[in-house]
């Protein structure tokens, strides 16, 4: 190699880390909106709704509009190229945290539920900055750059917390008022570090696309798709209504806002090394521990109602989920073809979030009406299943 194609190579691996990390920090910048979100969501729906098993209605309504923005999502990737994608997704945000506030400053519940739709549409594009990290690495780098990009969460998870804590009252009586408004500005922050990554275009369009229902029949895209699944759903089902439950317990926000910051850091300090584990053991294994971690969860939030019991408990539900859903998505790669990429990713996320919504709506009347150790319980066939699928597909592997 000659020295002016080292110098071509050492610039464009310096090219691909800097829009790796201008990934992480839109990553984080769009994840703090919906942090913040968790830590509110479910006490504002509380005082607002008539009735209280509807108290996680909004962050269901979130979650749905987050499964509905996969397949436009797909179709402006395929046709835009993912930078006008992600400055489509920015507005969407920014727009749904307005609305948010709107809905506080009336005390109008109707109104509140509304932002969800766009805000949940935000961060469903927002999901994608994980596959544009994928795109945009050598195969060597991608596990890293994809659980980096994740990590960018951390930052969410630190700064989305502290913003509810410290500015939940700046507007009185509009408790979460000044809040909202201040999280409105992040998605303009976001758009203005877009301009200056460089991201993949939008890729040619195959002769013959290959048929959705293929890519659905494929039991590499199921098993990456259910796990996936799997972990956000079980994750979901137990965060939402963690908040309502601490305020049973007669915890305040501030204390169900830091445990919420605990399970955030949890959910996505691991990505720094996610990547390197992935790469040394394989997806399958660190599927496997996340699973584990996850099953401690659940001994760990039944054994009492303590600050410590809520904390250490939702803690490990966020590493598991973390390394369910980073190596999922490290499966979803090798379960599709280049040019399949952006309708596989689409279906993919469709699932993911069409169960996460399912669990949001879930949580809050499961919560109401079974009690909190049922919704814990509910947490065992879902991981199980995962579980099963996974060491069956090393298995059929294996033996191949």
């Amino acid at each position: 190699m000659t020295v002016h194609e080292a110098g071509q190579t050492a610039e464009a691996a310096a090219a691909m880390r800097k829009n790796v990390w201008l990934m992480f920090l839109c990553q984080a910048l769009m994840q703090a909106s919906t942090v913040g979100q968790v830590a509110m969501s479910a006490l504002i729906g509380h005082s607002l709704a008539t009735d209280k098993a509807l108290a996680t209605l909004p962050m269901a309504m979130q979650m749905a509009a987050t499964m509905a923005a996969s397949i436009p999502a797909g179709l402006v990737f395929a046709r835009l190229g993912r930078k006008p994608g992600f400055l489509l997704g920015a507005c969407g945000a920014f727009l749904g945290s307005v609305t948010f506030a709107l809905g506080v400053w009336h005390g109008n519940f109707a109104l509140y539920c509304l932002g969800a739709v766009p805000a949940g549409l935000g961060f469903g594009i927002s999901q994608h900055y994980r596959f544009a990290a994928a795109e945009v690495a050598t195969p060597a780098y991608r596990p890293r750059a994809v659980s980096l990009v994740m990590a960018g969460g951390v930052l969410s998870a630190i700064f989305g917390p502290e913003l509810v804590k410290h500015s939940r009252e700046m507007i009185p009586p509009f408790t979460f008022l000044g809040t909202y408004m201040i999280l409105a500005l992040l998605p303009l922050v976001c758009m203005t570090l877009l301009s200056r990554a460089t991201l993949p275009p939008a890729p040619p369009r195959p002769k013959v696309a290959t048929p959705l229902r293929e890519i659905l029949r494929r039991p590499d895209f199921l098993i990456a798709a259910v796990t996936g699944a799997m972990a956000y759903g079980t994750m979901n089902l137990v965060m939402t209504s963690t908040p309502l439950e601490m305020q049973l317990c007669g915890f305040g926000i501030a204390a169900s806002a830091t445990v919420i910051q605990m399970h955030a850091v949890s959910m996505f300090a691991p990505g720094f090394v996610t990547g390197r584990l992935i790469g040394r053991f394989g997806a399958r294994r660190v599927i496997a521990a996340g699973a584990v971690l996850n099953l401690a969860c659940v001994a760990v939030g039944l054994s009492g109602q303590d600050f410590a019991n809520f904390g250490a408990a939702l803690m490990l539900l966020g590493v598991g989920w973390n390394f369910m859903f980073v190596g999922a998505t490290n499966l979803l790669a090798e379960a599709h073809r280049p040019e399949e990429r952006v309708r596989a990713q689409a279906a993919n996320d469709f699932i993911v979030f069409g169960t996460v919504a399912c669990t949001a709506l879930a949580s809050g009347a499961i919560h109401e009406v079974a009690g909190w150790t049922t919704l814990n319980i509910l947490l065992l066939p879902a991981i199980g299943l995962a579980l099963l699928l996974v060491m069956l597909q090393g298995r059929r592997r294996a033996v191949a």
